[in-house]
């Protein structure tokens, strides 16, 4: 199995099965395998979340009373506190 590793030196190619050592031919095939199946999710996700953004964007065009006009950009917020919204708590009457 002849794999091509880019990085940015340029391509590699190298040949798994000529490794002599058994333990890492193994280890090899093993992590190609994992790499493969890796990126075969990555492609399904990148897919899905096409999908569901295409989905939305057909629901919110029929819905023209959610548009919102005049939109003004919130300045960006470096760092945040998170504070418990009081209204959820039950009260002790």
């Amino acid at each position: 199995m002849i794999i091509s590793i880019k990085n940015d030196d340029g391509e590699v190619q190298y040949d798994v099965n000529k490794i002599a050592d058994e333990d890492k031919k193994r280890g090899a095939t093993v992590t190609i395998s994992k790499v493969g199946n890796l990126e075969t999710v990555i492609e399904a996700l990148q897919f899905a979340s096409s999908t569901h953004r295409s989905n939305l964007e057909n629901l919110l065009k029929e819905t023209p009373e959610a548009v919102v006009e005049g939109v003004v950009e919130e300045p960006e917020v470096s760092d945040a506190e998170v504070v418990e919204d009081e209204s959820e708590t039950p009260s002790e009457d």
